[in-house]
This record gives structure tokens, C-alpha cells and sequence, in this order.
């Protein structure tokens, strides 16, 4: 699991004009909520460039973060995160608190593995992602930052499935919770127009 670091300032200023000032300083202001019920929510602030740098890694997204405020810190998970439409700049950033003995519901990467080594590649097909990520419920022990779909058997033409996602022990996908109906696709396999079979 990566390490992720998130030194915080706490700030009081709240509202549409406090976050204008900081985010002109180079802050984004964010908050961190959740956790036991006696846990307030808390208004903090990062530096910019600091966090644009840590969401290079795309394992930030399905990771357990620290937030360093006042010599405490804090794991939490990411929720939200408001990208500025134009400039390399976060507008605001949502962190939910976590304990060890409460699941947590997030998003991690889907790997698509191996299709090279299939039957369906060496006759000429193709492998189409439909979806690059899923959600996941586990403890926060048990969070992997990828899951893998392994494509070395897939069939012509056939459909993969959430279903078909490898995982870990103590890992489930949220939505298969309510059943077969909502075993989604998430890639297919098809053959190219004027590809020929060898």
C-alpha cells in the first residue's frame, strides 16, 4: 500500500470568500468528516502543488491517506475532489475519517491482464474496456489498490463481467451485493472489421 502524506493547516475562515483568498495563496481549502459520531467535521487546508504532485499516482485515488494537522494525524480515504476546469489547480478536496473495524466503500482501478496469451488474440480480436474502475467494500486493512480481470482464456466476441473481477479475500464489489441484475459488463471482446481468423 502506498504512503501518502497530506500535510494540512487548519483553517477557521469558511465560506465562498475565505476559499477565493486561500486558493490565491496557492491552498486548497478541504474538510475532513466521518468517523465516530462525536467526531466533528474539520475545515483544513493543503498546498496546491503539493497534492496536484501526489495525484500523479494513480494509486492516491484507492489508498488510505494520512492527514498531518497539529501533530495528529489521520487516516482517512478520498470522496471528493474539484479539479479547476482549465488551470493545474484543485479547488476543494472532501477526506473521510476511517477506523479499522468499519468497512469503507471506494473506487479502485480495474487491470485488464494477459489477453495477449488468449486464443481470442491470436485469431486477429481485440479486448474494449467499458469500465476502468469499481467500487469496492472492505476494511481498510483489506483495501488492494488494483483489482485484476485475467482475459488469458476469454472467448470471441464474449462479455466480461464485475463478476469476473479477481478478489481479494475480505473484498466485495458494492453493487453485486444486490444481485445477479446488477452484474454489470466491463469490457467485451471483439474482432476487428477485415481481420482475419488464422
Amino acid at each position: 500500500m502506498s504512503n501518502f502524506v497530506l500535510n494540512a493547516i487548519s483553517r477557521e475562515d469558511q465560506g465562498k470568500g475565505a476559499s477565493r483568498r486561500l486558493r490565491r495563496e496557492g491552498l486548497v481549502p478541504a474538510v475532513v468528516y466521518g468517523g465516530t459520531t462525536d467526531e466533528a467535521p474539520v475545515a483544513i487546508s493543503l498546498v496546491n502543488k503539493d497534492l496536484i504532485k501526489q495525484l500523479d499516482d494513480q494509486t492516491f485515488f484507492s489508498s488510505i491517506l494520512t492527514v498531518a494537522l497539529d501533530g495528529k494525524e489521520t487516516q482517512v480515504i478520498i470522496k471528493d475532489l474539484q479539479r479547476h476546469p482549465a488551470k493545474p489547480a484543485i479547488l476543494h478536496a472532501d477526506f473521510q475519517r476511517i477506523a479499522a473495524d468499519q468497512k469503507i466503500k471506494i473506487n479502485v482501478p480495474i487491470s485488464f491482464i494477459n489477453f495477449e496469451k488468449s486464443a481470442a488474440s491470436k485469431n486477429a480480436a481485440k479486448f474494449a474496456v467499458e469500465a476502468n474502475v469499481v467500487e469496492i467494500l472492505c476494511l481498510p486493512k483489506d483495501l488492494p489498490e488494483v483489482v485484476t480481470v485475467d482475459l488469458s482464456n476469454v472467448a470471441p466476441t464474449q462479455i466480461l463481467h464485475l463478476s469476473d473481477i479477481s478478489l481479494p479475500e475480505g473484498v466485495e464489489i458494492a453493487t453485486l451485493r444486490r444481485g445477479e441484475d446488477y452484474d454489470q459488463g466491463i469490457g467485451y471482446v471483439y474482432s476487428p472489421r477485415g481481420a482475419k481468423a488464422s
